[in-house]
């Protein structure tokens, strides 16, 4: 099994920053591509960054492009999304997810392990 648990969501303001982190535990984290999705309210979930299991290819979202970064730390086996210049339309439940190969895109799935999510509410 797999756990993955995000952390660092809450309230920001237009043109700040957050940083969200998501801790896997379970089965082998280093071997896996991962990515971070989000679900605002009445919307469908959208992918928003992937990475590939060394950290070497990185994937966004275009509305996330140049604003949003997307690394990992193996050897904590947790995943980050460093968000700056938010945007209202940012505000939504933020989850990461493990893919089941070394890369992966924006296809959800193309995922099979989810966190919980962690909300993020960017007020203008």
């Amino acid at each position: 099994q797999v756990q993955l648990v995000e952390s660092g969501g809450g309230l920001g303001q237009a043109g700040g920053s957050l940083r969200l982190s998501c801790a896997a535990s379970g089965r082998i984290f280093n071997n896996y591509a991962m990515g971070w999705f989000r679900q605002a309210p009445g919307k469908e979930r959208e992918f928003v960054a992937a990475i590939s299991w060394s950290g070497g290819i990185t994937y966004y979202a275009d509305s996330v492009k140049g604003r949003f970064t997307i690394s990992r730390d193996n050897a904590k086996t947790t995943v980050y999304l460093q968000m700056n210049s938010l945007k209202p339309e940012d505000t939504g439940v933020y989850y990461c997810a493990r893919a089941r190969a070394v890369v992966a895109g924006a296809l959800s799935s193309q995922y099979d392990y989810w966190g919980q999510g962690t909300q993020v509410t960017v007020s203008s």
